[in-house]
């Protein structure tokens, strides 16, 4: 059987790998894609999701969305992705240009259309925040919502406290994450270390020689210096890939558990941290009020704590093999 799905992107390097392997998987068909500021500009974002989609020789329509958060200036990733995103590889222009229609619209129509949808996020979680706040009964319709943000009780990657989608747009992600929507973070963490796919093991996809292989490596060169000088991993680290996989098979997380998890909205210091109550002390009288105040303090979010690494590589590289 075929399952639904809708993608929110602010595509950079490591969202267009996750994008093409959604669109190259066989039991799942992308209803469309919706692009987001974050990465990069909405513009350069829309740009390179088309570009993709192209690439894997897809038909699937791209509509552009929010072009800033709700209440803050955009800040950009371009010295992790490059200036355009895509590793500064001088990809040239799409071949045809994004949907008519506005990515919160389609959202809101796509999910109540496919009741049970897989929502998949890849960037900061503007739109999706605003398809709430229009028609909060979606999140009835839809079936998961995997979330690549958050850092769960773990270091950032932009702040001390905070991974970059997150941090990026703080009130989005609070009123996505309280909503009633069921999330599965899937944090920056997961990517990390063993999950970092090396020297030898890029060479290996390389010698794949299929256009989706080369693309997958050449488009992270920027991120993959970045990575290792800037965060201090081995080697090109994939958060929204690591994401995308468990949102196509759900046993690569193979620990996960529920949570009372809250943004950080207020604090300039951990602007953006996810704040998971990993023990359950959100509804102990002994709490601050801050805490006491949080409606119910029931969990609210599924935290994806540790990654099949060998079985999450398999799977990305033999969709790069077969191109």
């Amino acid at each position: 059987m075929t399952r639904q799905m809708i993608i929110d992107t602010d595509t950079a390097s490591d969202d267009a790998v996750a994008l093409l392997m959604a669109l190259r998987w066989p039991d799942v068909e992308v209803r469309a894609i919706t692009t987001v500021a974050g990465n990069v500009p909405l513009e350069q974002g829309t740009r390179n999701a088309l570009y993709t989609v192209e690439l894997c020789g897809s038909d699937v329509p791209v509509y552009k969305g929010a072009a800033r958060p709700l209440k803050r200036e955009l800040v950009v990733a371009e010295y992790f992705h490059g200036r355009d995103g895509l590793g500064d590889q001088g990809y040239p222009p799409p071949g045809r240009g994004p949907a008519e229609g506005d990515a919160v619209d389609v959202l809101i129509d796509t999910i109540r259309e496919n009741h049970g949808l897989i929502l998949v996020t890849l960037g900061p979680l503007t739109n999706v925040a605003l398809a709430l706040e229009r028609e909060p009964d979606i999140v009835g319709s839809v079936g998961r919502c995997v979330v690549m943000g958050g850092a769960a009780c773990t270091v950032g990657n932009v702040s001390p406290a905070a991974e970059y989608n997150m941090w990026v747009d703080p009130d989005a992600a609070q009123a996505v994450f309280t909503s009633g929507m069921p999330v599965e973070m899937v944090g920056w963490e997961l990517c990390r270390g063993a999950a970092n796919f090396t020297d030898i093991e890029m060479e290996s996809i390389r010698s794949f020689g299929t256009e989706l292989a080369r693309f997958a490596i050449d488009c992270n060169e920027t991120a993959i210096e970045a990575n290792r000088n800037l965060l201090g991993d081995p080697g090109l680290s994939l958060p929204d890939p690591v994401a995308m996989g468990i949102a196509l098979d759900p046993a690569l997380c193979v620990r996960s558990s529920r949570h009372h998890v809250q943004v950080e909205t207020a604090s300039d210091l951990t602007r953006g941290m996810t704040v998971v109550d990993q023990l359950g002390v959100s509804g102990e009288a002994t709490n601050s009020a801050a805490w006491s105040d949080l409606a119910a303090s029931l969990p609210n979010v599924t935290v994806c704590w540790e990654l099949d690494v060998p079985a999450w590589k398999h799977m990305l590289t033999g969709i790069l093999e077969r191109g």
